[in-house]
């Protein structure tokens, strides 16, 4: 049964309740000889019944205009209207029942007056402040689903974006190889339809295991090794611990992508590819290192994969996350990013 009082029930109930027992307490404490009479308790109910009768005849009624939706200036009105009538209305009616009906002594009429609009204006008060605390509350509320909704958006889009622009990659490697080695070109379907059924297992997540995101590499290392053979040497240092890690799902196979479409593509000789995975303090730190150079007009990396690989870090981890290519010496490029562990 009290699972369906609502709120404002329990408010109000509380409310007149502690009403009575100040004015209980405080007649006792200045008449100490005597305790109160009936006459007072009697009184002392009916005032509250009005009170209580006053302030939720006029809430009832400003419901139905939908007060919330007014202007701050006209709240400020409806305020002071709505302490000046439910007042009266309190005063009133409780005047009535005593003096005509009951035919009881009362306290002198300014003095009654001044009470009645004393407790409205503190009730109405307190109503308003509820009211404002909750829509706070509610639009802060609203907010966050809105921006976790723009985020979930985001977020697929640019994975939408990556798939096709993967896919689009591995087919010019997998062309190259057609005329020049059927066999194995038919290797390299295989291992381009292992990542493609990897990437779909993975394409409603916001983050992946590390592990899970190396076997993609692996597979599309694989693959571009068919059509590099010895000019790609690619080695790894990864910390054990670093493996169930949580990363954005195909930010590291972009990143080697862009490592071999820029780098090793472009020197005649070839390269490696160094990825290095490890914990430093709070952090997760991955490494891309490879041969080759990023030229001077270009060093901030504003290339699509490395856009969305900054747009993802920062919707995920905010600036808590941080991406970095540059020149690591002569011959060397290097990727860095940083992520937090929680």
């Amino acid at each position: 049964m009290f699972k369906q009082i609502n709120k404002y029930w329990w408010c109000q109930l509380l409310g007149w309740s502690a009403y009575f027992v100040i004015n209980i307490l405080f007649a006792f404490s200045i008449n100490r000889k005597e305790s109160p009479d009936g006459y007072y308790y009697l009184n002392l109910l009916i005032f509250i019944f009005f009170g209580l009768f006053s302030t939720h005849m006029f809430r009832s009624l400003i419901n139905r205009f939908k007060w919330v939706n007014y202007s701050f200036e006209s709240q400020i009105l409806l305020f002071f209207g709505l302490m000046t009538g439910s007042g009266l209305m309190l005063y009133v009616g409780y005047y009535f029942v005593v003096i005509f009906l009951l035919r009881l002594s009362i306290t002198p009429v300014l003095v009654g007056i001044l009470s009645s609009f004393l407790i409205t204006t503190i009730w109405w008060f307190l109503y308003f402040i509820w009211h404002y605390i909750e829509r706070n509350r509610s639009s802060q509320l609203d907010q966050l689903k809105l921006e976790a909704t723009v985020k979930e958006l985001e977020l697929k889009t640019i994975k939408a974006q990556l798939n096709p622009h993967f896919i689009f990659n591995a087919l010019n490697s997998i062309r190259a190889l057609v005329d020049e080695n059927p066999q194995r070109a038919r290797t390299a379907i295989t291992e381009l339809s292992n990542i493609l059924r990897s990437s779909m297992q993975i394409e409603k997540a916001e983050t992946v295991s590390l592990e899970n995101e190396l076997n993609i590499v692996k597979d599309y290392l694989a693959l571009e090794h068919i059509r590099f053979e010895e000019r790609l040497n690619v080695m790894y240092e990864i910390d054990p611990d670093t493996l169930e890690l949580q990363v954005p799902p195909m930010m590291l196979q972009t990143l080697v992508e862009n490592a071999i479409k820029h780098g090793i593509s472009r020197v005649i000789s070839g390269g490696s590819v160094y990825i290095t995975s490890s914990l430093k303090g709070m952090q997760h730190v991955i490494s891309i290192e490879n041969t080759g150079q990023i030229v001077e007009n270009n060093i901030n990396g504003h290339g699509f994969g490395l856009q969305s690989t900054r747009q993802r870090l920062s919707l995920l981890f905010g600036s808590r996350a941080s991406f970095e290519i540059r020149n690591k010496d002569e011959q060397t490029v290097e990727a860095t990013v940083v992520m937090p562990l929680l």
